[in-house]
């Protein structure tokens, strides 16, 4: 059969890049290796990492917080299975509602393994034995990425596991070592932290979250320590071995001096890297980097015309938000528009509570480049919603120009951070400068109260509240 477009995956990028494609007019069909439509994240990734996220917080506020409010609670109880059936229904109900936009919009869709026959020809393995051969005219690959593996201590998903493993352990550990300092680390950390596990947290570098902004790295570092999560900066991994019951860690730090850790589970989280196995990428023309990566030009078509790649699979942040973007980027770019990706204003997040959220340069980046700024911050602490809300753990940083005041980065730890960075992305897109932010009027009480009084704060000190 022939397509105008056949999608390589159905993560974000994947599916968003095929319903842009058919609103254009495209004949579009998505090919997905597994059962379910959604890919990493929906599966295994942002979707019930999350589910598990509201779950354990709620929990924790239930035991630490409710009594602060008045509420006093009696056999309060964790009940694991239950909690993980309900993730379970999450992930269930949120991939087939990908089903139903594929029927919405008219795509077509194939279970099974895709790899190239030639540039224009793709070759897809059925789960039944068979296989089905589609012509297109335009490719997009969005297959995504896989967790990495720390070499001399494979994954065994038994004791030695990853992201995917931690989403749906049987019981609830006593002993957790998490291997990375990272967004995935973390927040799966605080998952299990707020439920009891004892977590250990070991890091290469110097800074949880190393790369964003370190002022947040430390914030979210204090936080997750009261919930008893203890970390071991710099410190080099030797070895990870493990039997039936245990698993056992060692490190150096950068004197030598040896750690010993021993736990249920480690959890390595120690990033991700793109997936392109059984793609037969070179009967397309194609070959990967020497990181894997599948390298693309600026309109994200590879070396052969009419191949584009997008998401996990070309480097870059790995975040579903950037993949859909660049989904919707080559569709509207095959239809022969002009879209345009501003990829400094592409948000990150960390989703644990508080959380942290970040868009735009570091500190750290615009020290290295000399380029000259000013800082304005303010703490939760003096606002009234934070105050009422019994959050007053939280910290926005405003980043801008010293000559033009332009904003050149947001970066923020407390309550809703993840949702109030939107403000922030669209300063950056519209070129806004702190003193524009710190002239519109915040709805009081707010959280969003404390972007403004950073940005009043980075212009000549003027911050009311502190």
């Amino acid at each position: 059969m022939k397509y105008d477009v056949v999608v390589i995956g159905s993560g974000p990028g994947g599916y968003v890049a095929a319903i842009r494609c058919a609103q254009l007019g495209m004949k579009t069909i998505m090919v997905e290796k597994y059962p379910t439509l959604g890919g990493t994240c929906l599966n295994v990734g942002c979707i019930p990492s999350k589910a598990l996220l509201d779950s354990t917080e709620l929990y924790h506020n239930a035991s630490k917080h409710f009594p602060t409010h008045g509420i006093d609670v009696t056999g309060l109880a964790v009940n694991w299975p239950k909690m993980m059936q309900r993730k379970e229904k999450v992930v269930t109900d949120t991939c087939a509602g990908i089903k139903y936009l594929m029927t919405k919009n008219k795509i077509d869709t194939a279970i099974g393994h895709a790899s190239f026959a030639s540039a224009g020809s793709i070759e897809i393995a059925k789960t039944d034995g068979t296989s089905e051969r589609i012509e297109a005219s335009k490719t997009i690959i969005a297959t995504g990425s896989k967790p990495a593996n720390l070499p001399f201590a494979p994954i065994d998903k038994k004791r030695i596991i990853s992201s995917t493993e931690a989403l749906s352990l049987a019981e609830i550990p006593n002993e957790m070592i998490i291997v990375g300092a990272g967004v995935i680390g973390l927040e799966l950390g605080s998952v299990y932290a707020r439920v009891g596990t004892k977590v250990s947290v070991v890091e290469f570098l110097d800074s949880t979250i190393p790369t964003m902004d370190r002022t947040m790295g430390k914030e979210l570092q204090r936080s997750l320590q009261k919930l008893g999560m203890k970390f071991y900066l710099s410190h080099t991994v030797k070895a990870i071995t493990s039997d039936d019951k245990r698993v056992a860690l060692v490190a150096e730090n950068k004197s030598g001096e040896e750690l010993k850790l021993a736990g249920d589970y480690c959890l390595v989280a120690v990033g991700r890297q793109p997936f392109t196995e059984g793609l037969a990428l070179d009967k397309a023309g194609l070959m990967t980097d020497q990181r894997g990566f599948i390298p693309v030009n600026e309109h994200l078509e590879t070396a052969t015309s009419g191949i584009f790649a997008i998401g996990d699979v070309i480097g870059g942040a790995m975040l579903a938000h950037k993949a859909e973007e660049e989904g919707i980027f080559v569709a509207e770019y095959m239809a022969g528009q002009k879209p345009h990706i501003n990829y400094r204003a592409i948000p990150g997040v960390v989703y644990t509570w508080p959380e942290v959220a970040s868009v735009g340069y570091t500190e750290e980046e615009l020290k290295q480049s000399n380029h000259e700024y000013k800082v304005g911050s303010f703490s939760y602490r003096p606002l009234g919603r934070a105050r009422a809300a019994n959050e007053s753990d939280g910290l926005v940083k405003v980043l801008a120009d010293k000559r033009t005041d332009e904003i050149l980065g947001v970066h923020m730890f407390g309550a809703r951070a993840a949702d109030m960075i939107s403000e922030a992305v669209v300063a950056l897109e519209f070129r806004a400068s702190a003193e524009d932010i710190a002239r519109m009027s915040h709805a009081h009480p707010t959280f969003t109260e404390a972007f403004k009084e950073a940005c009043l704060a980075a212009t000549a000190n003027r911050a009311i509240h502190s």
